[in-house]
């Protein structure tokens, strides 16, 4: 760590090995004697290879011990971790022969210091343990989120559709992958219910990489049109679009909406929701707001199925005319 934080960005890089040693006769007789290695390299700093960095050569009696270093460091750092943990852990004695004020001899420690440097002590290990569980949780919060956000942002095809069934799941909806169900894209993507009673909605869900076109919300009105014959016993009451538009751009530089076209905005006779939407609900935990948007402010209002689903409160949460009313600069869709 030293070495990394000190060494210049043109140093080479090395590593310590032990190695023996050639000598020649001053007077060019007998030639080269070979001298094998002596003593050990015991490592203290390793790289990546577990090559040593900083190591400590000992002699074969164990009598002697020098520390060998890299060049080019800052060497207060180096005489700072030589009484701060190389001499305590390896000469204690040569700090209490020089009654080094870095030495704490316990023998000579009253009760109240004593008390108060394991009092100390618990506590770091406490943080330590708590430092350890909250990065796991962090993880663990990280890995459960990573999906469905990713999924909802950049998502396309089954993986779309898998984000948007478990935000679905999350709000307390009960969804029906009707892929599954079919037995291919005969039909939309999800079938959504509240605890499997009615009302029930198709949900279609697509993505483009710029502004969606227009003709999505045919392809959902056809599979609202066709669902009374394949499934005539389980009648629904409108369907939602929910598209995951712009998904080539960053989340901050999207629209909210997914049509900004007024009179187009007025002649919607199913719910559009951009992903955008229900990320920003998810994300906060407003279930009853996704809840809404799915199923319509009224859950047992039973509307005809080209009449237009109830998007009046989902509308009115974000307007679709105020982009700066985006998901990032405060906490949407409050209940």
């Amino acid at each position: 760590a030293i070495r990394m934080l000190n060494r210049p960005p043109d140093a080479p890089w090395w590593s310590l090995k032990l190695s023996g040693a050639t000598t020649i006769r001053g007077d060019g007789f007998g030639g080269e004697i070979q001298h094998e290695a002596k003593g050990q390299l015991e490592p203290i700093l390793v790289d990546a290879l577990g090559d040593p960095l900083v190591a400590a050569w000992v002699s074969p009696a164990g009598d002697q011990r020098w520390y060998i270093i890299p060049d080019v460091i800052d060497w207060n750092n180096v005489l700072g971790w030589l009484t701060h943990d190389a001499l305590p852990a390896h000469a204690p004695g040569a700090l209490r022969r020089a009654r080094s004020p870095h030495f704490v001899d316990p023998d000579l420690q009253t009760d109240d210091e004593l008390t108060a440097r394991l009092a100390l002590s618990e506590l770091e290990e406490r943080h330590a343990e708590e430092r350890a569980d909250l990065q796991q949780a962090v993880r663990a919060a990280e890995q459960r989120a990573e999906t469905i956000r990713y999924g909802l942002l950049y998502g396309t095809g089954s993986e779309l559709v898998e984000a948007v069934a478990a935000v679905m799941t999350a709000a307390g909806l009960h969804a029906v992958d009707l892929d599954e169900v079919l037995g291919g894209t005969k039909s939309a993507d999800l079938l959504v219910s509240a605890d499997r009673d009615p009302p029930q909605r198709l949900v279609e869900i697509k993505a483009a990489g710029g502004a969606a076109q227009e003709s999505l919300v045919g392809h959902l009105q056809r599979h609202l049109d066709t669902w009374p014959q394949l499934r005539p016993d389980a009648p629904v009451t409108g369907g939602v679009l929910v598209v995951n538009h712009q998904h080539k751009l960053h989340p901050s530089e999207r629209t909210l909406q997914v049509y900004s076209r007024p009179e187009f905005v007025a002649s919607l006779p199913v719910t559009v929701l951009s992903t955008m939407e229900l990320f920003g609900w998810w994300r906060v935990g407003d279930w009853e707001a996704i809840r809404t948007a799915i199923l319509g402010a009224d859950a047992t209002a039973t509307p005809g199925v080209g009449e237009q689903a109830s998007t009046a409160e989902p509308q009115a949460r974000q307007k679709p005319t105020d982009q700066s009313q985006r998901w990032w600069r405060r906490r949407s869709g409050t209940a």
